[in-house]
């Protein structure tokens, strides 16, 4: 999903072509189809297989700890310390209940993280040390306290001064808070994680072949918003994306993309992402969770009121402006989440789809048979993440949020409308 492009000084460019890529490995061989050698394929299967185990168990395991907290009384304890520790300045209980809810859930939920970096390192998907993956984590909780704070407080607020109307009211106010989440999130938290250069800086030579792909689908993009991330200090895996909106829009491409495929494997990748942002993606995702955002509120609104007139008694919530009737709400989300995951996974996987047409047409003509450098690309993006070929069809409707390689690689080594005088979906 990317912006636009500053034309790089004739200079620049000529210096640019003349050194050579940090980047070249050797092109696999024609693909059509998704496949893996026999060792690998069950490697593929197995750690498909345990993360789908425990996505699922994570989901009920998550909503018996919000219901143990319930049933035990633990967030009306909660409340009342907050009280205690800030008598007279609601905010002050916010942040002192928040971060009591949010360390209680995570560090109950902490088994289930480590059981999955574990199985990251065991099937050679991570290389991050346990040091480096405890500091992410505490920073995660630390920037997870500070927004759940703010969040409960703005939400409780809302809900005090109108109790029949706060599922709107808090809704019109999320929708500046994701924005604004949106814009800070590149420049603030993610530089918090990992390392980011200029890519004009590290890879030049990529640089001058993405300004033609950039003027093929007619667009400009400052190089000052292209950058590398070193992801290879904590994974194998292969990534790219666009993020950020208006002044902090950024393209990133991750060191370990760039060291497993070549030049024009690379530019598809970058041809995707652009097409996230000429065909709208990033407004669509906004647009769609705010109606997420939306529908959960408003059934939240009913389900709360209903909860606390049967149970409220039993777990000592004295009512809807109560924080210790976070756990409830908190309940919500997590069925509401895990029940819409088809629908919205739909979404990703129609958006992805189309990102790959866009991608396949701005790099025709530019990248030589470029529906077998897009095939090749998904195959070793395959290979690195250990994709499993065959995924039920049950996983792929429920989890996946992206076509499955298997439907991706198959598409990109068919899709040739020039051949047959169609005429292209997006890039004329």
């Amino acid at each position: 999903m990317l912006r636009r492009l500053i034309p790089i000084a004739l200079l620049a460019i000529a210096a640019a072509a003349a050194q050579p890529p940090k980047f070249q490995p050797p092109a696999p061989p024609p693909v059509k189809t998704y496949t893996l050698p026999p060792d690998k394929l069950q490697k593929a299967i197995e750690y498909s297989d345990a993360r789908d185990r425990a996505h699922f168990v994570g989901v009920g395991y998550g909503v018996l700890v919000l219901i143990t907290l319930l049933a035990w009384k633990v967030a009306p304890k909660y409340r009342d310390w907050a009280e205690i520790a800030s008598p007279k300045r609601r905010i002050g209980q916010a942040f002192f209940f928040g971060a009591l809810i949010v360390l209680t859930t995570d560090i109950l939920s902490l088994p289930l993280e480590l059981y999955l970096q574990n199985l990251a390192r065991r099937y050679d998907q991570s290389v991050q040390s346990w040091g480096s993956w405890f500091r992410d984590w505490a920073l995660g909780e630390l920037i997870g306290i500070i927004l759940t704070g703010f969040l409960l407080w703005i939400l409780f607020g809302v809900i005090r001064r109108s109790p029949r109307r706060w599922w709107f009211y808090f809704w019109l106010a999320s929708i500046p808070l994701v924005l604004f989440m949106m814009f800070i999130s590149p420049v603030v938290i993610a530089p918090l994680f990992n390392k980011f250069e200029p890519l004009q800086a590290t890879q030049p030579a990529l640089v001058a072949q993405i300004e033609r792909v950039v003027t093929r689908g007619g667009l400009t993009i400052p190089t000052d918003r292209m950058y590398e991330m070193n992801a290879s200090e904590k994974v194998n895996t292969l990534n790219a994306y666009v993020s950020g909106i208006g002044a902090s829009k950024r393209v990133v491409v991750w060191d370990t993309t760039m060291k497993k495929m070549n030049m024009g494997q690379i530019l598809f990748v970058f041809g995707h992402e652009m097409g996230h942002y000429v065909l709208g993606h990033n407004y669509i995702l906004i647009g769609v969770m705010c109606l997420v955002i939306l529908i959960y509120l408003f059934i939240g609104y009913y389900v709360l009121h209903w909860s606390l007139a049967r149970w409220g008694g039993t777990w000592a919530i004295r009512g809807v402006d109560d924080w210790a009737a976070v756990p409830v709400l908190m309940v919500l989300v997590a069925v509401l989440g895990f029940l819409s995951e088809p629908v919205l996974n739909s979404v990703g996987r129609t958006l992805e789809h189309n990102a790959d047409i866009y991608g396949l047409e701005v790099i025709h003509g530019i990248v030589p048979d470029s529906p077998q450098a897009a095939a090749q690309a998904f195959q070793i993006l395959g290979e690195v993440s250990l994709s499993n070929p065959n995924p039920s069809p049950f996983i792929k409707f429920w989890m996946y949020d992206h076509p499955s390689v298997a439907d991706r690689v198959r598409f990109a080594a068919e899709y040739d409308p020039w051949a047959h005088g169609e005429s292209p979906k997006y890039v004329k």
